[in-house]
Order: C-alpha cells, then structure tokens, then sequence
C-alpha cells in the first residue's frame, strides 16, 4: 500500500481531483501554500495499492502542467529597500511535487 502526497497549483487541482475520482481513486484535498512564491497550492492525499501507483502518477503528468508566469520578488527581510529594486521575472510554475511513501496499515471505518 502506497500513500501518494501530490502537491500541484490551485489552478490545476479541480482537474485532476476529477480525473483521479473518474479513475475510482479517493482523495483528500489539503490547502497549502508553497515557499518560494508564496501562493496557494493544493496538497492531496491517495491511499493506493502498490500497482495503481503509476496511475494515478500518470493522471497528474496528464493534469499538472508547467506555465511561465511573471512574479516581483519580494524585497529582501532587514535590507535596505533603497537598494532592491523589484523588477518582475518570469518564472516556471506548476506541474506537481509527488512523494509515495510506503502504508504500513490502512482502515477506511
């Protein structure tokens, strides 16, 4: 039994949680925020057996596209604001962050 962690961009969570219940898979939806651009994300949670892994891996590749978008970067914590100048850059995102990790024990109750 797998525990797939898939973390992708709000924009493309509503599809994929509709392909992977589409698909006969259960997920449960986490709001997150990532890091470095600090948006909103979608953290999701699907309990699967070993062998269905590379199907729900594939609904995400199928779902979960990289865009380029322009982003100001924040100015820097404690510097001196008359030496940063936020031009925007043009940055990748999207497409998902996976992490699987073994299940010792699952009970749907």
């Amino acid at each position: 039994m797998k525990l797939v962690v898939a973390v992708v961009q709000d924009k493309d969570a509503p599809r994929l949680l509709e392909s992977l219940v589409g698909k006969g898979f259960r997920a449960t939806k986490l709001a997150s925020t990532g890091g470095f651009l600090k948006e909103g994300n979608t953290t999701l949670l699907v309990g699967v057996d070993d062998a269905q892994v590379p199907e729900v891996l594939k609904a995400i590749k199928e779902t979960c596209k990289t865009r380029q978008q322009l982003v100001t970067p924040l100015s820097p914590m404690g510097g001196s604001p008359d030496s940063y100048t936020a031009f925007p850059i043009e940055v990748v995102v999207g497409g998902a962050t996976v992490f699987i990790l073994n299940v010792e024990r699952f009970e749907r109750v």
